[in-house]
């Protein structure tokens, strides 16, 4: 694919900045957060600017090159690189501005979460994402955005107001509700399949001091607490995010050394306002439930709280996802997931649940391409330790759970961001649900030719 091609064919200002296959730095350049994916791409180009992109986007187009797009680089599986083709790194993109009066804040593709609320918190806001600060921006508004602020705020995508797209014919164009609307519905939840974002402008909100962190309980009470999660949850204020864990306690600081290597199930909680609010909103959690482990709930920076689980979960672990969209958590499916989360082959393996209800489900499920508007919570099921040689026990768990949980989850599809590139077309369907035909045929308008195919990928 690549074998005719030298840095003399790139445009002169893509040169200087190439790096190939025999570059010095091109092994750290192509390592991806996800260390169980390894892909040889043949050309990497740190863009550092919308004409960079342009002109990358055009010459991949005219040498029919296989073309991957990497924001933070986060991508579980491995989509933001390829082999043989051209990688357009986003990274060195990275300019962000707060207006504190209108809260609007234009972001720049290469940003990771982390950087955007540091920038935020400044002036006492935050915009609504993810969980891990090192993600980034990018990928995560695109597959949809889910987080401590969603029960509240929304997702992501629900607190974008614009994007500026380079798209497969190398324009530039402005996405927004009124500028090709079409495309702005398709990115909100869409992925990369429309062309590469190169900035977003986000919508933030008041967020100061949290009351949060996690609360953890030795697993013979996961069915229990399973239950009253499932119950509480509804009646919770939209302040106070909770998400629901099947996880081991790691073996590190800053964890009580007694309880390194137990089995637990875990709360982890947010309360956006004052301690005391907090308290009052969390006393049913403590009311209610066994006595825990260990209660980390404090009053913290929202910050602090972003970048709260960021040194267990480094660049390079060996990571395998498999997700699902759940409308209902019957009885039967606890006992599911007490059974298989109880048999994690790692520390640091874990199910997760996170809350999308409250305001995501005040939009209709055709407001924007994201397929889930009426589904309670996103699962992740994640096998991930450090070692290589753990690989195969990693993928055999999460199979074989995702396998035997998946017959209770009647939605069928699942967070595109939580997905391998092993999933196929009919899994992609089904996370797009009654949305899909509506993305294909705006996929056909302004990708024809599917340029942008690395990815979770919607066919002309």
């Amino acid at each position: 694919m690549h074998g005719s091609f030298n840095s003399s064919d790139f445009p002169h200002r893509l040169r200087d900045r190439l790096i190939s296959q025999d570059h010095p730095d091109y092994d750290a350049a192509r390592a991806l957060y996800n260390g169980m994916i390894d892909k040889r791409p043949a050309w990497i180009v740190p863009c550092a600017d919308v004409e960079d992109v342009i002109a990358a986007v055009n010459h991949a187009r005219t040498h029919d090159l296989l073309l991957a797009i990497r924001g933070g680089g986060h991508n579980g599986a491995g989509l933001g690189s390829c082999d043989g083709g051209l990688v357009i790194d986003l990274s060195p993109m990275k300019r962000i501005h707060i207006d504190p009066k209108s809260r609007i804040v234009p972001v720049q593709a290469g940003c990771t979460q982390g950087e955007v609320d540091a920038a935020a918190s400044k002036h006492g806001l935050a915009v609504p994402a993810g969980i891990v600060s090192t993600t980034g921006i990018a990928g995560l508004t695109l597959g949809g955005g889910t987080g401590y602020l969603t029960r509240k705020h929304g997702l992501t995508i629900d607190n974008l107001v614009s994007a500026e797209v380079v798209l497969a014919d190398g324009r530039l164009v402005t996405a927004s509700e009124k500028e090709n609307g079409d495309l702005f519905w398709a990115l909100r939840g869409g992925g990369g399949n429309f062309g590469v974002v190169t900035s977003f402008t986000y919508r933030a909100h008041p967020v100061g001091d949290v009351y949060a962190g996690p609360i953890l309980y030795d697993i013979a009470h996961a069915a229990e607490i399973m239950h009253w999660y499932r119950d509480f949850l509804p009646t919770a204020p939209r302040e106070l995010a909770v998400f629901f864990g099947l996880k081991m306690v790691p073996s590190c600081e800053p964890f009580p050394k007694e309880i390194w290597g137990r089995r637990i199930c875990a709360l982890i909680c947010c309360y956006n306002g004052s301690e005391s609010a907090g308290k009052e909103a969390m006393r049913p959690v403590r009311e209610a439930l066994p006595a825990p482990l260990l209660d980390g709930v404090a009053q913290m920076p929202f910050v602090s709280l972003q970048a709260m689980f960021d040194p267990l979960l480094p660049k390079g672990l060996q990571w395998y996802w498999k997700g699902d969209y759940v409308d209902e958590l019957p009885d039967a499916a606890i006992a599911t997931h007490i059974e298989h989360g109880s048999k994690s082959p790692s520390e640091l393996s874990l199910m997760h649940l996170y809350p999308i209800d409250g305001a995501v489900q005040e939009a209709a499920p055709d407001a924007t391409a994201w397929g889930a508007r009426r589904a309670r919570w996103s699962m992740v099921i994640a096998g991930i330790d450090p070692d290589p040689a753990k690989a195969p026990a990693l993928k055999q768990w999460a199979r074989d759970y995702w396998a035997a949980i998946h017959r209770h989850n009647k939605h069928g599809g699942a967070y595109i961001n939580f997905m391998m590139d092993d999933e196929g077309e009919e899994r992609v369907r089904a996370s797009y649900g009654a949305n899909y035909d509506r993305l294909v045929a705006i996929k056909g308008e302004y990708d024809p030719l599917n340029l942008f195919r690395v990815n979770q990928n919607i066919r002309p």
